[in-house]
């Protein structure tokens, strides 16, 4: 069964031609290793929540716009594989700290789908 890698995180407005960048040569990097599809999505219609939302969720700043992004795998066991080599991967090698993203207030996790209609 398919797998999900999800990300939710904040991108400096002014930096997001430097994030779009990073991303898509990562993304070639996680489609080496056996990733199927990477996307990654700037929101436009998200706003902030009084109790929960995407930007409160990664502690969006006035100067940053929220990223929702995921990796595609056939299985886990891809997954799992695919992320070792990424890791160690020179081209991975990145500055979260001077970035234009903010990796301290990432959200990230791996899931599993339940429903996936792509095929219909």
């Amino acid at each position: 069964m398919a797998y999900v890698d999800g990300f939710v995180l904040a991108v400096k407005r002014d930096r997001l031609d430097e994030y779009r960048q990073i991303a898509s040569d990562a993304a070639a990097v996680w489609k080496e290793y056996g990733a199927l599809r990477t996307v990654e999505a700037v929101a436009e219609d998200a706003p902030y929540g009084e109790v929960t939302s995407f930007p409160r969720a990664v502690q969006c700043q006035e100067d940053e716009v929220v990223i929702f992004s995921w990796i595609e795998y056939p299985d886990k066991e891809m997954r799992d594989a695919c992320n070792a080599k990424v890791m160690q991967d020179p081209r991975m090698k990145m500055d979260m700290v001077n970035g234009p993203m903010n990796g301290k207030t990432m959200i990230y996790g791996g899931f599993t789908p339940i429903v996936d209609n792509a095929g219909d």
